[in-house]
């Protein structure tokens, strides 16, 4: 059986409206978008079984029974989604309390590295074009393998040099 086309629109725009849903802020409708990728895995999994009569051995004749994984995993789709759902309700009921809206808000320590982020971009700021600080370069530019010293040895001499201006002062 050849799926309809109808089907697939439906489960294409299921998965769309859930998707864009789910990248909003508010938990109201990150909870509808739950649903409706939900409702949209529901019907794809659906339109992937094979139509027939009912698979009870007996009743039916063997070709001619339909299959019935498409319809335990429909059934165990259905069990996560509400199981999300009503968790998600959970959550943006306490938001709710808690703060007077369902929005989710930006963690003080995202903002904080994406303001790093933000002052650290700019030309000539690649850090993957330029080499470590413990490498040496070769006459073409490029690190030299033989030169590379020890992160033992690197340390050391930071203490040193620590140790110098600690007695100089």
């Amino acid at each position: 059986m050849t799926p309809n086309l109808t089907y697939i629109v439906v489960v294409g725009v299921l998965f769309a409206a859930g998707v864009t849903l789910l990248l909003e802020r508010s938990l109201t409708r990150v909870l509808m978008g739950v649903i409706l990728l939900g409702n949209g895995a529901n019907l794809l999994l659906l339109t992937g079984g094979r139509a027939g009569g009912p698979p009870i051995v007996g009743t039916t004749d063997a070709g001619e029974m339909s299959d019935p994984l498409p319809q335990a995993m429909v059934l165990t789709a259905i069990v996560i989604t509400l199981g999300m759902t009503a968790f998600l309700l959970a959550l943006s009921y306490r938001s709710w309390h808690l703060n007077g809206h369902d929005e989710v808000q930006d963690d003080v320590e995202d903002r904080r590295i994406m303001d790093l982020a933000d002052r650290d971009e700019g030309p000539g700021t690649d850090d993957a074009d330029q080499p470590d600080s413990d490498d040496q370069l070769d006459p073409d530019g490029r690190p030299d393998p033989d030169s590379r010293r020890s992160a033992a040895s690197a340390a050391a001499s930071v203490a040193a040099a620590a140790g110098e201006r600690g007695r100089d002062a």
